[in-house]
């Protein structure tokens, strides 16, 4: 829905549902209850995510025509796509594997160019479109730096690849549609520096043309992601703007936080509680900062939760998207405030139109925190229409 600060929608990786015709059946469902009670008067967006196999699918016989159709009878346009889980993403033991294949592989390549050429068809004609994606790859599949380093020579020149791609259709359509890069923890990119980093350094000297890089090529602001870093928001943001480095969107999602007692007795109750968001699907790292300032990493929760009685960590911030309108859940916290702080910032100053709430762990909550999906969505971006209009 078009608001002042911009476009806000809901990302479809919310649903269960790997092929097309599954993922259309929930939309059918979804999407006009969730309409009906956010935008009744006014066209409502959709940040689509499809699988590899669905995309696939909905470019086969009449699908995309139809849905097409649908949206127009519905009142629903797609200005975004989620393009970071390539295959199964519920039901399913995703952990690491979301960052596969990466960006090293012809599949990522022809899986992101079939995103922009379903994205372009339903893009509206005065808008530009993102895809967000992976992070190039994934840290730890790596020995060394060597290895890491021709990893990230082989995903630079693909993501270039596809940056001439997308130039090449906006001289054909009219349409312009970035790539957004996501950094996440342990990716290749995991902070706003790195990130920066490769941008200036890897990216631009490796390209043809600066201009079709920055028009193509931005960077997907995850605020859960750069919260669970402790990262400050506005000198990045600041920072990007400088080097004329573009901000793609925002996914507006929180993470998982909690302030680690001395009292061994009250640290062990938030270690019980933090423990319950201990699922097997997807991975959920964990930064912790110490009482010194500096910070320790952990693959994954259950690494974290191994080492929780070392008394010089005070504070840990864990990848775990839990509900954007929840900030104290007793004796664990979320990372609103950091949500608040970025949205202020984009409405304040604005520096992108694309405003994605990403929440996709409904399925794998704490009981506590579940809720009917068709009534947390409506709440989760019930919230941020108000913050954006306070």
């Amino acid at each position: 829905m078009k608001l002042t600060s911009g476009h806000l929608t809901f990302c479809t990786n919310i649903y269960a549902g790997e092929n097309w015709m599954a993922h259309f059946a929930v939309l059918k469902e979804s999407f006009p209850v969730l309409k009906a009670q956010l935008s009744p008067d006014a066209p409502m967006g959709i940040g689509l995510r499809l699988s590899n196999l669905a995309s696939l699918e909905l470019l086969q016989e009449d699908h995309l025509t139809t849905f097409k159709q649908w949206l127009d009878e519905e009142g629903g346009y797609v200005f975004t796509m989620n393009g970071f889980p390539y295959g199964g993403f519920h039901h399913t033991r995703v952990k690491d594997q979301v960052h596969a294949p990466d960006w090293t592989t012809r599949a990522r390549v022809d899986y992101t160019l079939r995103l922009a050429e379903i994205l372009s068809a339903l893009l509206p004609e005065d808008m530009d479109g993102g895809i967000s994606t992976s992070p190039l790859s994934y840290k730890p599949w790596f020995k060394d730096a060597d290895e890491r380093q021709n990893a990230t020579l082989t995903a630079t020149n693909h993501i270039l690849e596809v940056a001439y791609a997308l130039a090449a259709l906006h001289n054909k359509t009219g349409k312009i549609i970035h790539l957004d890069i996501e950094p996440e923890p342990d990716g290749f990119l995991e902070s706003g520096p790195e990130f920066i980093n490769w941008y200036e350094n890897e990216l631009l000297p490796a390209s043809n043309g600066e201009s079709i890089i920055k028009t193509h090529i931005r960077l997907c602001y995850d605020v859960c992601h750069f919260a669970i870093g402790y990262e400050p928001h506005a000198a990045i943001i600041n920072e990007l703007n400088e080097k004329g480095i573009q901000i793609g969107k925002i996914q507006i999602s929180a993470a998982l936080k909690a302030k680690l007692p001395t009292v061994v007795a009250e640290r062990t109750a938030v270690l019980d509680q933090l423990a319950r968001f201990d699922e097997p699907t997807y991975l959920h790292q964990v930064i912790a900062r110490k009482n010194d300032g500096s910070l320790v990493r952990y693959a994954d929760l259950p690494d974290a939760l191994l080492e929780g009685g070392d008394l010089t960590v005070e504070e840990w911030r864990a990848h775990f998207h839990v509900p954007i309108f929840v900030e104290d859940m007793g004796l664990v916290q979320s990372t609103q405030t950091d949500i608040i702080e970025v949205l202020n910032l984009n409405k304040n100053n604005p520096f992108t139109n694309h405003l994605e709430v990403e929440t996709y762990t409904w399925e794998v909550l704490p009981t506590a925190l579940k809720a009917p999906l068709n009534d947390s969505i409506i709440r989760e971006l019930a919230w941020v229409k108000n913050l954006l209009a306070s």
